[in-house]
């Protein structure tokens, strides 16, 4: 076992799916727009993820070569932040919030039910391609707890029959 994971330790990282044409265009735009700012990988990685609504494994490759860094560096950071998806998400993302503030007001009962209403766990995506569950930790929506983003809608006091209805709506 001990051998085994030493060998799973060195291996190299997978080759990446090179872009699609369209999508390698879009990174090069953000690349060329943001290479020099101080600092240009997170703004980078954010435009990028604006863009095409994550950083597929194609555009770190591209990044990396066009800010001389090693895909290493740039795969590193795109792992350490959650905010950054390496998968296509859903067409809504449903982001919960997890602050404290939320967590007083009942928060963990609504990430219960949330999970089990979709059937996915945070970062996961429902089987039918709508919605992509992810944590944040906080909306500065504090007094109006617990919270969640719908797309771009911000919305407060959410209960399990709200969170049902917007669901709902949302499909």
């Amino acid at each position: 076992m001990k051998r085994q994971l030493q060998e799973q330790a060195i291996r190299p990282m997978p080759a990446a799916r090179p872009l699609a044409e369209g999508q390698r265009a879009e990174v090069m735009e953000v690349i060329d727009r943001l290479r020099a700012l101080p600092g240009a990988l997170l703004p980078i990685l954010h435009g990028v993820q604006d863009a095409l609504g994550y950083v597929p494994p194609g555009a770190v490759a591209l990044i990396a070569a066009e800010l001389n860094l090693t895909r290493a560096e740039v795969h590193g950071v795109v792992t350490f932040y959650h905010y950054f998806r390496t998968t296509r998400p859903g067409r809504q993302v449903l982001q919960l919030c997890r602050a404290e503030a939320c967590q007083a007001l009942g928060a963990a009962a609504l990430e219960r039910h949330a999970k089990q209403r979709l059937g996915v766990d945070f970062h996961g995506t429902t089987a039918d391609g709508r919605y992509t569950l992810e944590p944040v930790y906080c909306l500065g929506n504090c007094a109006c707890g617990p919270s969640l983003m719908l797309g771009q809608e911000l919305h407060g006091r959410v209960s399990a029959e709200r969170f049902d209805a917007l669901v709902g709506a949302a499909s």
